[in-house]
């Protein structure tokens, strides 16, 4: 029997095909199913030599576009197609910078930086001017990559910022049913058409690591004075060697004090080289448990953060993104909260026998391929537990009487 072309969905395919992708009908017609589980009808096309897409509605189970009348908007559109005209609604043909603008307008009460509003406005007003005046329906792959191929191997920052925002108004546009199809700014799409950018590697100030034991005194002794979370969390930092972010957005449910644990999440762990993370165990030391203990308040809920911010009483909102910086600058200007994790490197290649690969593991830096990574998992924890329980003897090792380094001002 010859295969159908048309009615090759039933409905009770339409109800439960969950597997994502574009699903025939045949004709033109198909069942667009997403990862997040959203459905939508779609009609695909040619016209001028180009394959074009309009959406039909959503598809959901209720109150969705059914199967019969998704058949028969697609047998409209097929007709005009016969006729000699394009199926697709011109009344909906913003043009990109008309939409971009409207909706930058809809969602700038939402920022939270001085300068975000700015930005936006200069990479779709300025950076986006090749496309402003391009219908919403008609913009290419091609038409983002002019925009961004001139930027990327010399303000990388800057055109990856670009991209992410043409994406989201896109993005918008196809969920008003201004566009459909594929987002042409979608990373997955540009990333095989763009050459991989070398980036800089940029060198944070660090103080030398036998300095370390004396500002962990001293940020101590001031916590002792004033009874500040900000030198808690700074001394936390040091004795984890962690990331700023990734302590100042802890949650209490992260924090196994049985196992002496701390698990940091998936998402508060990507980075530009592991852009889809993996969840990463912190071991703790003693103190960095006494630490904990002193800052958590009892009965705390499982998802408020362990370092509140100056004015979170409840511990809703996290520190502010430079308390630690300020904090830590305030005892030893040469220094920063990231090049903490250098004066730790330092240290353990200079004081230590441990592995390189178990330093850097602490650090969170990937080891080998995914085969060595999968073989060393089971034994990396407990090695890392012992490096960093010695480098919390060490950091706790200064004498009473500290005689700090104070760099000049024309130093820091």
């Amino acid at each position: 029997m010859a295969k159908r072309s048309l009615h090759k969905l039933t409905a009770r395919q339409v109800e439960t095909i969950a597997k994502p992708g574009r699903h025939s009908d045949g004709g033109g017609l198909y069942l667009v199913v997403k990862d997040g589980g959203s459905r939508a009808w779609a009609f695909m096309f040619k016209e001028g030599g180009r394959r074009r897409e309009i959406g039909l509605g959503s598809a959901a189970r209720k109150g969705g576009v059914t199967l019969a009348e998704a058949r028969g908007k697609a047998a409209e559109a097929r007709k005009a197609l016969n006729e000699g005209r394009s199926p697709i609604k011109r009344r909906a043909a913003l043009s990109f910078g008309e939409f971009a603008d409207s909706f930058l307008h809809s969602i700038k009460a939402g920022f939270k930086g001085k300068n975000t509003l700015a930005d936006w406005k200069r990479d779709l007003e300025v950076r986006c001017k090749p496309i402003r005046t391009k219908e919403l329906a008609d913009i290419t792959a091609n038409d983002v990559l002019a925009i961004l191929s001139p930027l990327w191997l010399t303000i990388n920052r800057t055109a990856r910022e670009t991209r992410s925002r043409i994406e989201r108004v896109l993005d918008a546009a196809e969920a008003k049913e201004l566009r459909s199809g594929k987002n042409p700014a979608m990373w997955k799409t540009l990333k095989p058409l763009l050459p991989k950018s070398k980036r800089s590697k940029r060198h944070h100030q660090a103080a030398p690591y036998r300095d370390i034991p004396g500002i962990v005194r001293a940020l101590r002794d001031k916590h002792d004075a004033a009874d500040t979370t900000v030198n808690l969390a700074a001394e936390f930092i040091i004795l984890t060697a962690v990331r700023t972010g990734e302590a100042r957005f802890m949650r209490v449910r992260e924090v196994d004090f049985a196992e002496k644990l701390w698990t940091v999440p998936a998402e508060r762990m990507k980075t530009e080289d592991d852009p889809d993370g993996t969840c990463f165990e912190v071991p703790l030391c003693d103190r960095a448990i006494a630490i904990l203990k002193a800052t958590i308040p009892k009965d705390a809920e499982p998802d408020v953060y362990v370092f509140a911010g100056q004015w979170s009483k409840d511990h809703t909102k996290p520190l502010g993104m430079n308390a630690v910086l300020h904090a830590l600058k305030a005892i030893y200007p040469a220094m920063t909260t990231h090049g903490c994790r250098s004066s730790f490197r330092d240290w353990t290649g200079d004081e230590t026998r441990f592995e390189r690969d178990i330093a850097e593991m602490a650090l969170a830096h990937k080891v080998g391929d995914e085969t060595e990574q999968a073989y060393r998992r089971g034994t990396a924890l407990k090695k890392r537990r012992q490096l960093m329980e010695a480098w919390g003897r060490y950091v706790a090792s200064a004498p009473n009487v500290i005689a700090l380094p104070r760099l000049t001002s024309e130093v820091a």
